[in-house]
């Protein structure tokens, strides 16, 4: 998959800018403040219709404006995004409106890499759960249709729970919510226990690529969601009550980062830290390529901050290979960097904003 060409109007700082794009390495340079993350973030609402960022939509709209728009030329289908300040966002493939927003997603396959990604060790489960979502759905319909009703009845069974009147919730209602969460609880828990058998071998290959050394990662799933779950759901309900949140289910599932032994989260160095998610961020483009049958759009966001310079060697050694990756966006406030590193590369274009 290969995007041609970005339009963007009233996109943050983009009032109006056209970009066109190489086939292979496109390094996007220029000051810090320019523009260079807002450019990816856009390419990758494309592929999500939501930000990379995490942000609110209507903060993507450029200041006084009413609306953002975003068009993407790929060499085989047309994606337009629109978002108007009060309206709900429209999304065309190819001049028809789908269905559904998410109908977009695995449409083009996408991996980004940002400068906050360690986030993702420091953090709660909630971060690390939403990385390996991201990639379920890419490639299974049936697990994001799954995990966006679960999401919906969750929510709704919360909101249940925190009712006020003299009678209490309805413990009817609450039936019906637990009949539909528990089955979608172990179909989605199993499913990430799948994924993680699966992933971990790309995970392992990657990061010896990027570190000289014996250092060995792993994955650990971890979740309370078995063969007695439905039982200790329902078990749960009075606590639920108490406490007017549920405190069971797979909402609540983990993968802990784990490097030589011990969790990264607490022992691991800022370049162990910043090496592991660049190698879990390849394991998963490496991952969708194999599942796809089609190299995802891979965006790098000052990927070389807080690298030294033998990783560096090793990670520019990696994208270089046109064989393993296709199309390639790489933001840097340091031009002449880039320009060094990609000198000898036939297939570089250089985007100056």
């Amino acid at each position: 998959m290969i995007l041609k060409s970005l339009g963007l109007t009233h996109f943050k700082n983009h009032p109006e800018s056209s970009f066109q794009f190489g086939e292979r390495i496109n390094c996007i340079l220029g000051k810090n403040g320019k523009g260079k993350t807002n450019l990816l973030d856009a390419i990758y609402y494309l592929s999500f219709t939501k930000s990379s960022l995490g942000t609110q939509d209507k903060l993507a709209i450029s200041h006084e404006q009413r609306a953002f728009t975003l068009f993407g030329q790929y060499s085989d289908l047309t994606i337009a995004l629109q978002f108007e300040r009060g309206k709900v966002k429209t999304l065309k493939i190819d001049k028809q409106t789908p269905e559904r927003l998410s109908d977009v997603i695995g449409k083009v396959p996408l991996v980004i890499v940002l400068p906050d990604d360690t986030s993702m060790i420091r953090e709660g489960s909630e971060e690390r759960r939403k990385f390996f979502d991201g990639a379920l759905s890419q490639f299974d319909g049936q697990y994001l249709s799954d995990l966006l009703t679960y999401n919906k009845i969750l929510k709704q069974r919360n909101s249940l729970l925190k009712t006020d009147d003299r009678s209490g919730p309805n413990l009817q209602l609450l039936d019906t919510y637990d009949d539909q969460l528990i089955p979608l609880a172990k179909k989605i828990s199993s499913k990430r226990a799948e994924m993680r058998e699966v992933f971990l071998p790309f995970l392992l290959e990657n990061y010896s690529d990027l570190h000289e050394g014996g250092e060995a990662p792993t994955l650990n799933f971890k979740s309370h969601v078995d063969e007695q779950f439905a039982e200790k759901f329902r078990q749960s309900r009075q606590k639920d009550l108490i406490i007017q949140r549920t405190l069971l289910g797979c909402h609540r599932d983990d993968f802990e980062f784990v490097l030589d032994g011990e969790l990264i989260k607490k022992f691991g160095s800022q370049g162990q830290q910043k090496t592991f998610i660049i190698a879990l961020k390849l394991a998963l483009y490496d991952f969708l390529t194999d599942k796809l049958d089609k190299k995802p759009l891979l965006l790098l966001d000052d990927i070389f901050d807080k690298l030294d310079d033998s990783r560096i060697a090793l990670l520019v050694s990696l994208l270089k290979d046109s064989n393993r990756f296709q199309q390639i966006f790489i933001t840097d406030a340091r031009k002449d960097r880039s320009k060094e590193l990609f000198e000898d590369e036939k297939e570089v274009n250089f985007i100056y904003i």
